[in-house]
């Protein structure tokens, strides 16, 4: 890619994690390509539909949780290695309204361009839920279906508003039921 192209990409990219934090899974190409000062043809060039230009975006950030996860599994296992992922990952599903339903979409689909960074996020997840529960700190009723679900859950809170002044606080509460 010329460098001016990859210039544009990351900063198209940029502006989207932006548009998508304001508005949503759901935002509009043009709001995007209106605010990133490109044409929309310079955004197609780069991503063919908001769902390649989304699925591109959560790819990178699931990375980042993949990465996070590897990073902790170098400090001992422990109860807050797993609380600091879980509300990592949470975090994530916060940050753009309307995730959580590609999320669960593409991992039940493995021809989803998300499936391989959901699979591996999860893997990660779940080996920290491991090491926790073999040291007994995280209850042994969980498993991995179990800590995505309450990922899912605990991020969906932030597209409801009637739950949005307590949200916190469940988190906190699933965070700590999670443990022994």
């Amino acid at each position: 890619m010329r460098a001016d192209a990859r210039k544009n990409y990351t900063h198209v990219l940029s502006v989207a994690r932006e548009v998508l934090t304001e508005q949503g899974a759901t935002a509009s190409l043009r709001d995007i390509a209106r605010k990133a000062d490109v044409g929309l043809a310079t955004l197609y060039r780069h991503f063919p539909s908001r769902d390649a230009l989304v699925e591109t975006l959560l790819r990178t950030e699931l990375d980042v949780l993949t990465d996070r996860a590897t990073e902790l599994e170098k400090e001992p296992p422990s109860a807050e290695s797993l609380i600091d992922w879980f509300k990592d990952s949470v975090r994530y599903f916060q940050r753009y309204r309307g995730v959580t339903d590609l999320m669960a979409a593409a991992y039940a689909d493995p021809q989803s361009a998300l499936f391989t960074s959901c699979s591996r996020v999860r893997a990660a997840g779940n080996s920290l839920l491991a090491r926790a529960q073999a040291v007994g700190v995280a209850s042994n009723e969980l498993d991995e279906a179990d800590l995505f679900a309450l990922i899912a859950a605990a991020g969906w809170m932030s597209d409801q508003p009637s739950f949005n002044d307590r949200a916190d606080h469940l988190i906190d509460f699933i965070a700590r039921a999670m443990l022994r």
